[in-house]
């Protein structure tokens, strides 16, 4: 089944001042709201954008990403496009303009990180999704999106320790996660 917004909540959103600190994204139809991220979060964010070619790809940090057919509009941590894609200005970029994005997981993101987000990215058909995930120290990457609306996934799943470097074909580079952090004290999960 595809979500489609027939509540206009997407262009709710346009005009929704979320408080200072706060991120909110609409994802299936729900608003979800988070307050700001873990200083491991950033720094792995950081550390991931800097290992990025920007003669090849823009890095983009916190861009609302609009997918077609769906009532979702998704703000991932970093999405990867070719910077002779990307139109002048604009709130929603079009997910067919992009190659990868990038979620790093918080303590109170890990289901929709892994399981709802999958579902959307793969919907919108990026070819490339990659979850950083500082809980379990590992890094999953998916790639060949197929599937309509909910029933979109993944068909390919790459898992890589934090410290092991993950091949992104996808972009011609090879991440180094040696530098990437986690939560301390926090309770494992059971993803993906």
């Amino acid at each position: 089944m595809t979500a489609v917004d027939e509540r206009g909540l997407a262009h709710y959103l346009d005009e929704f001042e979320p408080p200072e600190g706060v991120k909110a994204e609409l994802l299936r139809g729900v608003i979800v709201m988070m307050a700001s991220p873990d200083l491991a979060h950033n720094l792995i964010v950081l550390h991931t954008l800097r290992q990025i070619p920007m003669d090849r790809w823009y890095p983009i940090q916190t861009q609302d990403v609009d997918i077609a057919g769906e009532e979702s509009v998704p703000i991932p941590d970093l999405l990867l496009a070719a910077p002779d894609v990307l139109p002048a200005s604009g709130r929603l970029l079009p997910s067919q303009l992009v190659t990868m994005v990038v979620e790093v997981v918080s303590k109170s993101s890990v289901h929709q990180d892994y399981v709802v987000k999958r579902s959307i990215y793969a919907a919108g058909r990026i070819p490339a999704y990659l979850v950083l995930d500082p809980i379990m120290a590992q890094c999953v990457l998916l790639t060949r999106p197929a599937g309509d609306g909910e029933d979109a996934d993944y068909l390919t799943q790459q898992i890589t320790k934090f410290g092991d470097p993950v091949p992104l074909e996808v972009l011609g580079v090879e991440l180094d996660t040696s530098d990437f952090g986690t939560y301390p004290d926090v309770r494992p999960h059971r993803y993906p």
